[in-house]
């Protein structure tokens, strides 16, 4: 069954790109069928992929109506199940272009909906903003994972994107669900940063990862050689938690479809 995953937080610098790109890339090497798509203008997933910032074909050509998602979708980037829709810095006009279409914040959602079923995993990577481009890609999704670095700032910071989400729910897309909380940037050294996982887990018991995202200097070379971490180095510590953060998320899907699968033969 496919899902499309938003990587979403307003706030920059938590990685959330880094995510998109190394989840997506463990995925693929978990053989299952995934796609990328980099909505934020900055096309930094779509560089820490090895791919051109300024492709003609681009996620930008999705909110523009130009072509469809299929035509632009460059495949098998890096593996066999990895699927990339890049972005432009021609995104940055996106949000003006959406403020005069109708159904403006269903546009993503129409466009992805003919190759959604092509992929088991969609994951969308989101500007860290909270404009019509993120609402878009809210309003697509399924379900929303957060990253958030390992300090107090960011877990406060949270208050604002949460409230983004319920209006969502409660406007424009009912079923989109919190997938979970991503702890990113965790320096088991500092006490401050066990002291911000403790507290993320204490306020949201049920949506945190067991997953934590440690601080790794192999991460954050990685995309200076446009590979996801898993081709750059996959011994390192990241590597190997982007992996358990994939089957963390493979195994609480399976828990999810098999939930609606007994329901389903109930209702039967």
């Amino acid at each position: 069954m496919s899902v499309v995953i938003a990587i979403a937080n307003q706030k920059g610098g938590v990685g959330k790109t880094t995510t998109a790109v190394n989840l997506g890339a463990s995925l693929a090497v978990a053989e299952k069928r995934t796609m990328v798509v980099d909505l934020d203008a900055q096309a930094n997933a779509t560089s820490a992929l090895g791919l051109r910032t300024d492709a003609d074909r681009s996620s930008y050509d999705l909110f523009l109506g130009s072509l469809a998602a299929s035509e632009c979708v460059r495949r098998e980037v890096h593996f066999p199940n990895l699927d990339v829709i890049p972005a432009s810095n021609r995104l940055f006009g996106a949000e003006l272009g959406l403020a005069r279409k109708e159904g403006r914040e269903q546009v993503l959602r129409t466009a992805l909906e003919p190759v959604r079923d092509r992929y088991e995993y969609l994951l969308l990577d989101s500007p860290p903003s909270l404009g019509l481009v993120t609402l878009n890609v809210l309003t697509a999704a399924d379900a929303v994972i957060i990253p958030i670095q390992c300090e107090y700032l960011a877990l406060e910071g949270m208050s604002q994107l949460l409230h983004t989400v319920r209006l969502v729910q409660k406007h424009l897309n009912a079923a989109l669900d919190i997938e979970g909380i991503l702890l990113t940037m965790f320096d088991s050294r500092t006490r401050h940063a066990r002291q911000v996982v403790a507290e993320a887990r204490e306020y949201f018991p049920e949506k945190v990862f067991a997953t934590t995202i440690p601080r790794n200097v192999r991460v954050a070379e990685a995309p200076g050689f446009g590979a996801p971490i898993v081709c750059y180095d996959a011994l390192c510590k990241g590597a190997s938690a982007y992996m358990d953060l994939a089957r963390e998320l493979i195994d609480r899907r399976a828990a999810v479809d098999g939930n609606g699968a007994a329901l389903n033969r109930g209702a039967g």
